[in-house]
Formats: C-alpha cells, structure tokens, sequence
C-alpha cells in the first residue's frame, strides 16, 4: 500500500512538471489574465483608453462652459485623480471637483487644498447650500511649490469673495524658511484677488504614521510657521487642526493622514461654520 500511495505522488509530479495535467481554472486565468508586464500594460492602457473615449463622448454633450471646465480638470488633475474622476463621472458619481453652476444671488467661495480638502469639499457645499456657491480648485493642490506654479490656474477668472486654502502636510519636508516666504507671496497674490482670505490649519500627522514620528513634529512646526505669516498679513485662520484633534480616534484613518466620512463631514460643517462667519462679515 506504501509502495502504490509514494508511486501515485511521483507520478502525479511528473505530470505536474511536464504539463500533463492542467488545472481547468489554470486555463480560465491563462485567457483571462496578462501573462506579463508588457502585456499587463497593453492591457492597462486599453481599458484606460476606453474610459476616456467614453468620457469624450460625455463631455460632448455638456454645455460649452462645463466642457471648458472639464478640460481645465482634464489639463490639471493628473495621472493619479484623472482616471478616478473619469471613472466617477462615467457611473453618475458626486465629486469635490464637480462644476458648480452659480446662482448670481449668492457670493463665491473657493476652496484650495489638498487630499484633506478635497475630502471635505462636498460635506463644505452641503453645509454652504442656499448660502454660497463653493467651488474647489481643479486639482490636489499639494505643497506651496506647486501653489506658485499654479495658483493663477487655480483662481481662474472667478470674481471670488472668499478663499480658504491651505498648505502643509504636502510641505512636511520643506525647510522652514522656504516654506514662510512660499506662504508670503501665496497670501499675497490671494489678497491682490480682493476676496477676503482665510488659512485653514494642517489637520494632524500621527505620530505612527508611515513616515514617523518626526513628521509629526514637522507638520506642527509648519503650523506655527503658517500661524505666523497669517497675523502678519491680517489673515484669518480656521483652526482645523485644534478643531479636529480631540476626535482623531474617531475620525482619522489608522496611521493615516486621511479621515473617514465622519471626520470629512465635522470637517466639512467646520469649515461651512467658519465661512459663515466671514460672509456674515459684510462686503468685501
């Protein structure tokens, strides 16, 4: 009995070895999945080129000042967020970066910022509706390097009166006296705007995040640096990092810098509180 069992083992190995015997589901992958990188690629870059013709073909039927927005969003999201707005748009999906049709009553708001920003757009708009036209600028607008680049992209040729932005976790590694003449000649080219400005503090880095604790302590000196420009220029500050800080169990992703839907909707009804506030101020 053995002698039959080990000689069953070896012949089934060698049948294994020499392709003899074929799994049914190993034939099923073998058509269905790349076999390698090129052809994984080739692969890629079809379903990517049919999303975007299928974009084309939505876009086509929008009226000509969405469409010049959408492009604007096709020239400015990037390889990242582009493919996943395309695909969004495509399934009927509401996104942060969605065109906002005005109503001329209300005043205009725009929001710059990043991953976190983008996060509390909707919730931010929700809040605001009936109150304010938000808008959101047309990309994830990273560290104050890319701000100089792009900040004349960014502000468009909307009459705004108000802006709340922010910089800072893109700006971890950012040595600190670049970092406050960036944010000096950011806040001055919002201000030549006439809206009235507000800074939106760094929301938390935490300490076991994957880049480490330094990067904590990093942030928050950026804060404080942000802190500083903003007093000297006369700038309100919407303090998002005080406000949020006492529920981060809550509401921040694991070793994450991001929040869950929770921490984007208190952050959202936050910012909405604050802009409030500012509008309720009178003219600009």
């Amino acid at each position: 009995m053995y002698k039959q069992v080990s000689y069953l083992r070896s012949y089934l190995f060698v049948c294994l070895f020499t392709g003899l015997i074929v799994s049914p589901l190993w034939g099923k992958d073998k058509k269905t999945e790349p076999t390698n990188a090129k052809e994984a690629a080739t692969k890629k870059a079809e379903q990517a080129a049919a999303v975007s013709e299928k974009f084309a073909a939505w876009k086509a039927k929008l009226s000509p000042e969405q469409q010049a927005w959408e492009t604007i969003l096709e020239e400015n999201l990037g390889s990242f967020y582009l493919p996943i707005y395309k695909k969004q748009k495509l399934t009927g999906r509401v996104t942060a970066w969605d065109y906002v049709v005005d109503d001329p009553k209300l005043p205009r708001v725009l929001l710059i910022g990043d991953s976190v920003s983008r996060g509390y757009t909707l919730a931010t708009r929700k809040a605001l509706a009936g109150k304010a036209n938000v808008h959101r600028a047309p990309a994830n607008c990273g560290p104050t390097a890319t701000g100089l680049k792009k900040l004349d992209v960014w502000l468009g040729n909307g009459n705004w009166d108000v802006i709340h932005f922010n910089f800072g976790i893109h700006d971890r590694r950012t040595a600190a006296a670049d970092y406050e003449s960036r944010l000096e000649t950011i806040v001055e080219r919002l201000k030549k705007t006439g809206a009235k400005v507000v800074w939106a503090s760094s929301t938390p880095i935490p300490a076991d995040w994957k880049e480490g604790p330094k990067m904590k302590t990093a942030l928050e000196e950026k804060n404080a640096i942000a802190a500083r420009v903003m007093k000297k220029h006369n700038v309100e500050i919407d303090d998002l990092f005080s406000f949020i800080t006492p529920h981060l169990s809550e509401t921040q992703n694991p070793k994450d810098v991001h929040f869950n839907s929770k921490g984007y909707g208190m952050l959202g009804k936050q910012v909405a509180k604050h802009l409030e506030g500012t509008l309720g101020q009178g003219e600009k």
